[in-house]
């Protein structure tokens, strides 16, 4: 697909729409090549920290429901680490055109630089806000806006579960451990 392109995929709430993301959550960047670089870091790092802690909560004999959770957003994590990693290495430009892969030359960007692809996006509600209200009257609106992709749905998700069923996230320590107390998430 091109850069913007779009296919109606249940009338006109759910749509298929191409774009990339070069920065975090709703498109927001800060600092240019450095603070892309230190964003990509950052991920990686917490991508670490997840997996450790999905690791030491798995040894602790968590919930399903907290394993769960955790590993949704370790793979949402991963998914996006992997296309800021690699997009720009292994595609070429898709602004009115469709990107290659593996193009002569190089792709747009270098490692830990590229953007996410994001497609998923469900314009729900469409409309005008009322001309009395202060600011905003008589400008158009769209609810839900962000366009997103599977990772930031699976990110989402385990953070969802989490909130939703954090009195349930109590575990037992391993046999092993000295404290057989149960210990919360």
């Amino acid at each position: 697909m091109m850069l913007g392109e779009e296919y109606s995929v249940l009338g006109t709430w759910f749509k298929i729409h191409f774009t990339e993301n070069p920065g975090m959550a709703f498109g927001m960047e800060f600092g240019g090549e450095t603070g892309k670089l230190i964003l990509s870091i950052f991920r990686i790092v917490a991508v670490f920290i997840i997996a450790w802690y999905l690791f030491d909560i798995s040894r602790k004999h968590a919930s399903n429901i907290a394993l769960t959770s955790v590993a949704l957003i370790l793979a949402g994590a991963m998914g996006n680490i992997f296309d800021s990693a690699f997009y720009g290495l292994i595609f070429n430009d898709s602004l009115n055109q469709v990107a290659s892969l593996f193009p002569v030359g190089g792709g747009t960007g270098k490692f830990l630089h590229g953007a996410v692809v994001d497609m998923l996006y469900f314009p729900l509600i469409r409309g005008n806000y009322p001309t009395w209200l202060p600011f905003l009257g008589g400008e158009h609106f769209e609810f839900f806006r962000p366009v997103f992709n599977l990772a930031d749905s699976a990110i989402t998700t385990g953070v969802a579960l989490i909130i939703i069923f954090r009195k349930h996230f109590n575990f037992k320590k391993s046999p092993y451990d000295k404290e057989t107390a149960p210990v919360s998430l």
